[in-house]
């Protein structure tokens, strides 16, 4: 049996419930939450050294129930290069909600929900069927509305109620394709979909239909992901949640969406044939290739542009974020359009991912040690940061480069894989979109810096009182933007090994279905 498949999802779960247990005894739970964290990374970091570099699909049966009819649990590249991810920002940001969520907070239900939502984190990124993906979405949306909601004032309820309304409505669209997939290709395993749609005649599966399922399906990731035009709960949301919270959602919870278009459009939909019917593209993949940069060059103009215009620092993140993940999209949207050098795009996809979740959730973080040092994270109150605090202005420079593309940090080398990517695929429209996006990035992270941590001393900042726990997180996820820049070759390699691994279709389906005892 392959133990370190369920590890990290077993680690995350039993944390979530001593937590729960422990609730009445303050510091014994905090003690149990990041030492559960603690063990999260050590779990995720098992999965990675087992299934990298081999990058072989290893499959863990629950139950003993074989595939396609049983749960399986699938790790592979992709999935390890996505739970590193999450492994290296929920760390930080549990131990920076210790200082920063207040006791009672944390006493009643803060830690709890905050590993429940890495339950649903990890489990969407390991399982091997849809049905299921849906059930990780579901425990992972569940905890997240009761953390943006958790101050309870009017700004968390009103957008928790955005949040939980387009995230319910994404659910049921969700379900509803999913058994519409089920009736049309006779299966739930991701493994046995693959197979069937790629013999589609063989198996009497119709692909009209499935064509129309996926577009659903697509919708509810651009939901999950924030994108354009699905991003309207996006700043509210992200500006509500306490800051370890946005820093998750932000760095982790969005690149679920992701990870599901690459698993699902690139290694099961791909096969799809198109030749009957009138509708671009020759497959379900290159179909969505020109949905993915609509959404994409949308989402990287409109992002931006909101961002350059914001006042409060939480909502600047938050339009930086939309823009951000259009980056993360373009990238797929080459690879989805020109199938011969979709590696090149899936791999720049992934490397923009890990340079989003560091800079951002470092600068979510940072923003609440803003607000509670100086006691507002409105830009026109605060000035002279850099003077009173060089340290947490010093890590804001860092997150703000590593998000505009500077060399040696590591958002250089992400922005640069996008860029060559659509160069490479010919996507001019993409490409420049990219570039305006890349300006306007420049535009806002100058402005917040400008306004923010340069320029004259404010009242607020003169008061400035900084927990040192707090702007040692921030610290070293800063920290962790330039060593990822500097030792930048061995994440390159792994991200390639999480492309191959996307596309690797054969390799996928034969890991599942013959452990499991063949196709259904």
């Amino acid at each position: 049996m392959n133990q370190f498949v369920i590890a990290p999802l077993l680690v995350a779960l039993c944390t979530a419930i001593l937590t729960l247990l422990t609730r009445r005894f303050g510091r014994v739970q905090r003690a149990l939450s990041v030492l559960g964290g603690l063990g999260y990374v050590a779990a995720v970091a098992w999965l990675v050294t087992a299934v990298y570099p081999s990058g072989g699909p290893a499959v863990y049966h629950l139950g003993d129930w074989v595939a396609p009819y049983g749960i399986v649990l699938v790790a592979d590249s992709l999935s390890a290069f996505m739970l590193a991810i999450s492994a290296v920002v929920t760390l930080p940001a549990l131990v920076y909600a210790t200082r920063h969520v207040s006791a009672f907070g944390q006493k009643v239900s803060f830690h709890p929900l905050f590993h429940l939502m890495v339950v649903g984190v990890t489990g969407s990124f390991l399982t091997g069927d849809i049905f299921n993906l849906f059930v990780w979405f579901e425990v992972m949306l569940l905890s997240s509305y009761v953390l943006v909601v958790f101050y309870s004032g009017p700004e968390q309820t009103t957008a928790t109620l955005r949040y939980v309304v387009l995230n319910l409505v994404g659910s049921a669209v969700m379900l509803l394709a999913i058994g519409g997939l089920y009736a049309t290709t006779g299966t739930l395993n991701m493994a046995d979909m693959a197979h069937r749609l790629a013999n589609a005649q063989q198996y009497g599966v119709h692909v009209a239909p499935v064509l129309g399922l996926t577009a659903l399906l697509f919708a509810v990731f651009m939901v999950k992901a924030g994108a354009v035009p699905f991003h309207w709960w996006v700043p509210d949301a992200y500006a509500a949640a306490p800051a370890p919270v946005s820093a998750v959602l932000a760095g982790v919870v969005k690149k679920v969406g992701v990870y599901a278009v690459i698993r699902l459009y690139f290694t099961v939909f791909a096969a799809a044939p198109l030749t009957d019917l009138a509708v671009p593209g020759d497959t379900v993949l290159g179909f969505f290739g020109i949905v993915l940069l609509a959404s994409a060059v949308l989402s990287m103009l409109f992002g931006g542009i909101a961002a350059v215009g914001q006042h409060d620092l939480d909502r600047l993140l938050a339009y930086s974020s939309i823009g951000q993940v259009g980056f993360i999209f373009a990238a797929l949207a080459a690879a989805a359009l020109r199938p011969e050098l979709a590696a090149v795009g899936i791999a720049a996809a992934l490397v923009y991912s890990l340079t989003h979740a560091l800079a951002k959730s470092l600068l979510f973080l940072l923003s609440g040690v803003v607000e509670d040092a100086a006691g507002t994270r409105r830009l026109d109150d605060l000035g002279g940061l850099a003077r009173q605090s060089p340290v947490v202005a010093g890590a804001f420079l860092l997150g703000g480069l590593g998000l505009v593309g500077i060399p040696p940090l590591v958002g250089f080398f992400g922005k640069f894989l996008v860029f060559d990517a659509l160069a490479q695929t010919d996507v001019v429209v993409g490409l420049a979109a990219a570039l305006v996006g890349a300006i306007l990035t420049v535009a806002y992270v100058s402005n917040a810096w400008n306004r923010g941590f340069w320029g004259e001393q404010s009242a607020a900042v003169a008061g400035w009182d900084a927990d040192s726990v707090q702007v040692a997180c921030v610290v070293a996820l800063a920290l962790g933007v330039v060593a990822a820049g500097v030792g930048f070759n061995p994440i390159l390699e792994f991200a390639r090994a999480g492309a191959d691994a996307a596309l690797d279709r054969t390799a996928y389906i034969t890991s599942v279905l013959e452990q499991g005892g063949g196709h259904a």
